[in-house]
């Protein structure tokens, strides 16, 4: 291969790539750990069977599905914009009501808890 044509005085140089305006947000390892078990237990209670995840610079989004063609019976969404404010954990449910909001994951995934408490009995 015959390497492409060069502009005098580049030979050598760096070039650098033009970084990103915006970080993408996601879950941090705990955050998921927590969420997937969540998921998994629903798993084995037969209440969800697949789930998405979606990245973006503004949030970070977990979906669960009962079945793949429908829309998500939970949505969990991260938003590091709002943690000074309601904070940044969100649940929705199937219809996109807010379920809950706050600042604690484990507070937010409470009411998908208890569900699955109604589910195992």
């Amino acid at each position: 291969m015959k390497p492409g044509p060069q502009t005098p005085g580049m030979a050598g140089q760096v070039v650098a790539f033009p970084q990103r305006s915006a970080e993408q947000v996601g879950f941090e390892r705990a955050e998921l750990q927590r969420i997937l078990d969540l998921y998994g237990r629903m798993v084995a209670a037969g209440e969800w069977r697949d789930y998405a995840m979606d990245f973006d610079r503004h949030a970070a989004t977990f979906a669960a599905f009962r079945r793949t063609t429908e829309r998500p019976q939970a949505r969990l969404e991260k938003r590091p914009a709002l943690r000074s404010k309601q904070g940044m954990w969100t649940l929705f449910g199937e219809h996109g009501q807010v379920l809950k909001r706050g600042h604690d994951l484990a507070n937010v995934l409470a009411p998908m808890e208890r569900r699955l408490v109604k589910a195992v009995d």
